[in-house]
């Protein structure tokens, strides 16, 4: 009867200490993962990475946990609403791209003959600020159906050592795994410019590791992925990371002819009257980028509402769409755009007066702040300074 007692209470005491070591292992996996400090972008990536499987209609594929956090940034080409007619003028430009970059991607069977036929590993876009080359690069991912990874330095930097080259790697490995596939980086220079002795030891690791994988050491060297690059500073780039950039297109500001044709696109299927005289437009806007004519447009585009309103002001009845009964603005104007531009200047521009004025009313309140100060030429200064040595060298004198 004792040994059965003893027996029953050694078993109570092993479920006991099952159930308890059982519990302690739930509450420090737990406690882990809730530590995690990318729990929350994995769980992210994780239904991203679904989405991407159901949209291009591909099987799940298997990632780890780094791939999952790249997936955050992975654009669905058919999200994509750039294309190339989009993009008004540089056509060279569009030209060499859809042989050079878009054609290996669509038609891989052409450029598997020999090892000059091999497609881009990397291309440039370099040129002034606003001139198109990030919508380009979308061009380029919805022209050829390629999945399309934004590349952030943010993503990329952690806090824990080690972890940058991983998602590095991750980069490519998710774009060998979905390809075809661009690898896209904006900004190019603020992440892959010149090493220098001052740099941080994880950034040097981090551009090792992604030139490393650049050159094809751990993908196929048929693989249709491909690094796009883009920046208005190309001067800073790295000689190693120019190496493996080596086509380069410059996307320069536009001329008449292509102001023109990005006037085209940008008013196209806008509310404007039939006498709107864009080559006039065109010349009228000398210096202006893409992205400046953009904002010309919709400037001018408030002029309508304006004068809308002030007839609402005044008690005019304006026209009115005959279905949804909602008041419409007049067509766009030759004068309208004729008077933005009598006004407007383009963002470099009134940066640069900006800066010029604020120098001149600097140097001028610096000479007059506080009391007035009186200037002198150097030789007069020389001269002043010579006649009081001289004093006293007459006052100190024994003949004085």
């Amino acid at each position: 009867m004792g040994a059965s007692s003893r027996a029953a209470s050694v078993g109570q005491e092993l479920v006991l200490y099952a159930v308890s070591a059982a519990l302690s292992c739930l509450v420090l996996f737990v406690g882990l993962r809730h530590l995690d400090p990318n729990r929350s972008q994995a769980k992210k990536a994780a239904e991203r990475k679904k989405e991407i499987s159901r949209r291009l209609g591909r099987p799940f594929i298997q990632t780890n946990t780094y791939e999952d956090m790249i997936a955050c940034d992975v654009i669905n080409p058919e999200d994509i609403d750039v294309t190339f007619s989009s993009i008004g003028g540089l056509e060279l430009v569009k030209q060499s791209l859809h042989e050079l970059v878009i054609l290996p991607l669509q038609r891989p069977d052409l450029f598997q003959h020999g090892k000059l036929l091999r497609p881009q590993k990397g291309v440039l876009l370099y040129g002034p600020p606003g001139t198109g080359k990030t919508l380009l690069a979308k061009a380029i991912a919805k022209e050829s159906q390629a999945v399309f990874i934004n590349v952030r330095i943010a993503t990329l930097m952690s806090k824990w050592f080690g972890d940058a080259q991983k998602l590095v790697t991750a980069v490519f490995t998710l774009a060998y795994k979905l390809q075809p596939s661009i690898i896209f980086i904006d900004e190019v220079d603020s992440f892959l410019g010149q090493r220098r002795v001052t740099e941080h030891e994880a950034l040097t690791n981090m551009k090792t590791e992604f030139m490393a994988l650049w050159d094809g050491f751990t993908t196929d060297q048929n693989a249709r992925v491909m690094v796009l690059a883009a920046t208005n500073r190309p001067w800073e780039l790295d000689e190693a990371i120019l190496r493996r950039l080596p086509r380069a297109f410059e996307v320069p500001m536009p001329d008449v002819k292509q102001r023109a044709s990005i006037l085209r696109v940008i008013l196209k299927g806008e509310n404007v009257e039939e006498e709107l005289d864009i080559e006039k437009l065109a010349q009228m806007s000398e210096g202006y980028s893409g992205s400046d004519l953009t904002e010309l447009c919709k400037q001018a585009a408030y002029l309508p509402i304006r004068d809308l309103l002030a007839d609402e002001g005044q008690g005019y009845s304006s026209s009115e769409d005959v279905t949804s009964h909602i008041p419409q603005p007049r067509p766009l104007r030759q004068s309208d755009f004729e008077s933005v531009l009598a006004v407007s200047r383009t963002s470099k521009t009134a940066a640069y007066d900006y800066q010029f004025s604020q120098q001149r009313h600097g140097n001028s309140t610096g000479r007059s702040s506080g009391e007035d100060q009186v200037e002198f030429p150097v030789a007069d200064l020389f001269k002043l300074f010579a006649a009081f040595s001289n004093a006293n060298n007459r006052r100190t004198s024994p003949d004085a």
